[in-house]
């Protein structure tokens, strides 16, 4: 019996914090995304999570700019500023996704109202400060996600966001590098893969990110040679 009650409570656990589709996800349906179609071109979908970040984000946007590649940012709300909000604006010209983020995983506890309320008031600073309005998109603090949080994204009929297994930057066992997160992906990808990287920092807004500009620069061209495109994943306004 202690055995079947483990069990059950590892499974409660990895539904809430699992870092691919597991139960939640299943029971929500269209409400979550962890993975895009495998439509042709066969498209990959780069994101990146915690900016605007003043030390990082210009450079990347530059990278990607060279490349002709569109990618989802999410963004912190606490991160976007004033200052930031000129990055916010080159997000929207350049024709990036601009999604919303969170750098607590308090989220996970807010009750369907509260979360609503959250992305709403979120959203509409994003348009008072660059005058365009963020994709309907939501990716949670290290995919911490409840069934109270599904139920607020469909009051203000947002989409959860996560990424495809082991296709993130994170490294418990080694320093992030653009060697180790080139190594770590370039070979996983596939079509309608979701990536995640980090062109911020959800402690530190002003943290150099510097792996995650050199990563894409190297990641891009290595993905082109095998056939693969680039995408967006929600069009932002809507």
């Amino acid at each position: 019996m202690f055995l079947f009650v483990l069990l059950g409570l590892g499974i409660v656990a990895l539904a809430h914090t699992a870092p691919a589709r597991f139960v939640l996800d299943a029971m929500a349906g269209d409400a979550a995304v962890w993975h895009m179609p495998r439509d042709e071109p066969h498209t990959v979908y780069l994101t990146y999570d915690d900016g605007p970040n003043p030390s990082t984000t210009p450079d990347l946007l530059d990278v990607l700019a060279r490349e002709k590649v569109q990618a989802t940012f999410f963004l912190i709300d606490d991160h976007v500023t004033v200052e930031t909000a000129p990055i916010v604006r080159r997000l929207f010209a350049d024709g990036h996704s601009v999604a919303l983020h969170s750098g607590s995983r308090a989220l996970l506890l807010m009750s369907p109202d509260q979360l609503a309320h959250t992305l709403t008031e979120a959203a509409d600073r994003i348009e008072f400060l660059t005058g365009e309005r963020p994709c309907r998109a939501f990716r949670p603090h290290a995919g911490w996600r409840s069934g109270m949080m599904f139920e607020g994204l469909r009051q203000v009929d947002y989409t959860l966001v996560g990424w495809g297994w082991m296709l993130w930057d994170f490294n418990w066992f080694r320093e992030r590098s653009a060697d180790v997160t080139f190594g770590r992906l370039s070979t996983r990808i596939r079509g309608g893969d979701i990536v995640v990287m980090h062109d911020g920092d959800e402690s530190a807004p002003r943290r150099d990110q510097r792996h995650t500009v050199e990563a894409t620069a190297s990641l891009i061209p290595a993905l082109r040679k095998r056939g693969l495109a680039f995408g967006a994943i929600c069009a932002n306004g809507v």
